[in-house]
């Protein structure tokens, strides 16, 4: 019920990272820990322009890498992720970004996170996992759904109760109605599609009667 709600409000939720491949939402998911989409949106315009395969990332200059970046957080370590990941890309995998979460993960500045994101809208991976961000903490933590504020342990919930077939799109939905309802400050619990569903744990009574 829930899913088919966020469905009719959310029509065309996607991720909303810029790319054309699979290296370059690679690089862009690394590079949006901690930063905004449509940061780094504004940055990978240059920077796939600079470097527009694995192979040229990878014989990039660090110091010309890092100013390509510098608007984004977390610049100095984000750019020697991106760079060490190339070359081990480049010299292990041929040059091809591996489509499975055991070798992902194992590449510098990859998370499951990353990896959920790259095996799911890069591959078309469905049943890679559940990309777990702070829009989906907090919305199912308040809908009663999973508890706590650990990725790895809410996706391990997640896993059990959500449908094989929506593990990718439950984290879009999510993220559409995070940004515009059940935002962090400001819930909008009265204009909510779910809110007959949901027992809005931690939202104060201030909030619910604004």
């Amino acid at each position: 019920m829930i899913i088919r709600l966020l469905e009719e409000e959310y029509p065309e939720a996607k991720i909303s990272l810029d790319f054309t491949n699979v290296y370059e939402l690679l690089v862009g998911t690394m590079l949006s820990a901690q930063t905004t989409d449509n940061a780094v949106n504004k940055v990978t315009k240059v920077l796939f322009n600079k470097y527009p395969n694995i192979n040229s990332l990878a014989e990039a200059d660090l110091g010309q890498l890092k100013k390509v970046i510098k608007s984004i957080g977390l610049y100095n370590t984000k750019a020697t992720n991106l760079k060490n990941m190339a070359n081990i890309v480049v010299r292990e995998f041929n040059g091809k970004i591996p489509n499975s979460m055991s070798e992902l993960i194992q590449l510098p500045g990859v998370g499951r996170k990353t990896a959920n994101v790259v095996l799911g809208n890069g591959f078309g991976i469905k049943d890679s996992g559940i990309t777990v961000d702070t829009h989906m903490i907090r919305v199912f933590n308040r809908l009663g759904m999973v508890t706590g504020k650990n990725a790895l342990k809410i996706e391990e919930q997640l896993l059990k109760i959500v449908p094989k077939d929506h593990w990718v799109e439950i984290t879009h939905l999510i993220i559409s109605h995070g940004r515009a309802i059940c935002q962090a400050r400001n819930p909008d619990c009265q204009n909510c599609v779910l809110t007959n569903f949901c027992p809005k744990i931690g939202v104060s009574e201030k909030k619910l009667s604004s």
